[in-house]
């Protein structure tokens, strides 16, 4: 889905449904991480944006202290409680641009799905200070493209799509394509411009099928749909529900998922 600067204070809004809707990262994308960064338990780690916490325990589980950064406080809070039994787990709510961290203390700082809302230059000259020297900085995210199978079906959500989406904010939506390893290198490289090194990138993919509850319970997730006025909303998100379930009552999203990982200079 197509992300709008100025929208990030929707998520807040939906944070219980965007703990339940939106997916983890794969265990592959985690070892390759661990193979790259082998936390200990003397580790300390931050966490750009933890939304609701998808990719937060399988680090937690290194036992190194790690620290969240979340502007929503309903996420805060939800993830307050979600990792309470964890004591080398801590919280920050505000904006990662507006807090302070003191400079060359951390082992790892990561963003899952989150990076993309800070702008570049203050993100990553930001993280380059906070890591110690050989500290990584790792950034993954999840790019689902709509099951094309079903030409019946993905016809009739694009008109949706063009009667309220596209009538609400007067321009048009043109439907995502595939997410390709191009583009995975392209934003791998933005890290060697603040002066990282040892670069890598990976890719892992996966299915996911929804039906159409589903399917309309992870649109209620997504910063540009939330924003949508509530009635219009409502009425946008039924009908794509009815078309699901006159047309199989399933739907497919194949998702890519890459991983960008660099270091900072010994």
């Amino acid at each position: 889905m197509p992300m709008m600067k100025g929208l990030e204070w929707t998520f807040d809004t939906a944070a219980a449904a965007y703990e339940k809707f939106r997916p983890g990262y794969p265990d592959d994308l985690y070892q390759t991480l661990f193979d790259y960064s082998a936390l200990q338990l003397s580790s300390r780690a931050v966490e750009v944006g933890i939304g609701g916490g998808q990719a937060t325990l399988p680090i937690l589980k290194t036992g190194c202290a790690l620290t969240a950064v979340e502007y929503g406080e309903n996420f805060s809070e939800l993830c307050r409680k979600k990792f309470e039994e964890y004591a080398n787990f801590s919280i920050i709510t505000g904006k990662f641009e507006d807090i302070s961290f003191p400079p060359s203390q951390y082992d790892l700082v990561y963003s899952a799905s989150a990076f993309h809302w800070i702008p570049e230059e203050i993100g990553y000259l930001k993280v380059y200070a906070m890591l110690k020297n050989g500290g990584v900085f790792a950034r993954f995210a999840n790019h689902p493209y709509r099951d094309q199978g079903n030409p019946a079906l993905s016809a009739e959500i694009d008109r949706l799509y063009s009667k309220y989406y596209s009538a609400y904010y007067g321009r048009e939506i043109r439907s995502e394509p595939e997410y390709t390893e191009e583009e995975a290198v392209q934003r791998a490289q933005i890290a060697a411009k603040y002066g990282f090194v040892e670069i890598r990138h990976a890719m892992f993919y996966r299915t996911r099928v929804f039906s159409a509850k589903e399917y309309v319970g992870l649109l209620g997730t997504y910063s540009d749909h939330i924003a949508i006025e509530e009635t219009i909303r409502a009425e946008f998100f039924a009908k794509i529900e009815e078309a699901i379930d006159q047309h199989g009552g399933v739907l497919a999203l194949y998702d890519t998922i890459d991983l960008q990982l660099a270091r900072k200079p010994l």
